[in-house]
């Protein structure tokens, strides 16, 4: 009965609350004293439960990549980095053709060039490009986060990457769960660790992203898991990869 605490059976009322098991959501309990004392009797099914929803989430096929769309024309990102703009100054990512127009516009009437997103200024600089991105680090903007963590692993600093990364991931980027599952995997900035690996490159698949999806499918191949190969590689290509 779910109304009642699995361990105890006291039931829900005024004063008493139950609140589901986290990880399953099959039972209720009225305290942590009494999840922890009914654990050993529901630890098989919790684990049962908690992979069935796993796989239910992981495998769900995707509307969009976690590239989403250009947030002035409200198209899809194309998959092709080099067909868009990061704009520093407030971490938006503009597609080609809407970063285009704008700087024609401002060409054509001879205007100040500003961001196609928040209008701020163009800097004139990269110092003030990176002094623009330390401000966006500062407000914990995770895009800006992540992309530090490129910056620093482009010139080798690993362990710099890895900080940036996991932060980043903590906020919610999914290019940062891919970045790390990288960092796993060649073992930079980090101790070598394929369950971690896998952890962030699934973290990363679940978000939308095409490679790590793609990498999955890898996986499964490699361990003679076919059916869960072909489950990613068909989510991935529905998606464009």
């Amino acid at each position: 009965d779910t109304s009642c605490c699995a361990s105890c059976g006291v039931a829900e009322i005024d004063d008493i609350k139950l609140k589901n098991c986290t990880d399953c959501g099959l039972v209720k309990y009225c305290s942590g004293a009494c999840q922890r004392e009914h654990w050993p009797q529901h630890e098989e099914a919790c684990s049962k439960r908690a992979a069935e929803l796993r796989d239910e989430l992981l495998f769900k096929q995707s509307e969009s990549t976690h590239l989403g769309d250009c947030p002035i024309c409200c198209l899809p990102m194309q998959l092709d980095r080099s067909k868009s703009i990061i704009n520093q100054c407030c971490s938006k990512v503009i597609c080609e053709g809407c970063h285009h127009a704008n700087m024609l516009r401002e060409i054509e009437q001879k205007l100040a060039f500003k961001c196609s997103f928040c209008r701020t200024l163009m800097p004139s600089s990269k110092e003030e490009c990176n002094r623009n991105m330390m401000k966006r680090i500062e407000t914990n903007d995770p895009f800006a986060m992540c992309a530090e963590g490129l910056e620093q692993h482009r010139k080798g600093d690993y362990s710099s990457a890895f900080r940036y990364f996991t932060k980043a991931a903590e906020l919610g980027d999914v290019d940062a769960h891919g970045q790390l599952a990288g960092l796993y995997h060649y073992g930079q900035g980090v101790e070598k660790d394929k369950e971690k690996k896998m952890y962030h490159l699934e973290e990363a698949a679940i978000g939308g992203h095409l490679d790590a999806r793609f990498n999955l499918g890898c996986e499964g191949w490699n361990n003679d898991n076919n059916e869960s190969a072909a489950k990613h590689w068909i989510i991935a290509a529905n998606l464009g990869h």
